[in-house]
């Protein structure tokens, strides 16, 4: 099984925002069938995300296939990493791990 995180660093003002892109991506994941979960860091070190996103992959074509039609039809996600893109300070940092069972 691997794990894939998606680190994403907004404003504070932008934090409900992000959160609700998020929640939006959870949602997708879940319908698809694959476990997800946002994560608010409670601490934050220097440089350190303000949001995350994981889930759960069986294989790692499973990354890319949920990153092109995540939440809906190509179009869709497009419009939505689009959306999400502009409160971005940063691209999003992506982290794909194996886990040991």
């Amino acid at each position: 099984m691997y794990l894939a995180r998606f680190s994403y660093d907004v404003l504070p003002v932008n934090r409900q925002r992000a959160i609700d892109f998020i929640r939006r991506e959870v949602e997708a994941a879940r319908s698809n069938g694959l476990n997800a979960r946002l994560l608010i860091p409670l601490t934050r070190g220097q440089g350190g995300a303000a949001l995350q996103f994981e889930v759960e992959l069986t294989n790692l074509d499973q990354l890319d296939q949920f990153r092109s039609h995540g939440v809906g039809s190509n179009q869709e996600t497009g419009d939505w990493m689009h959306a999400f893109s502009e409160i971005l300070l940063t691209p999003p940092m992506v982290e794909i791990l194996r886990v040991n069972p």
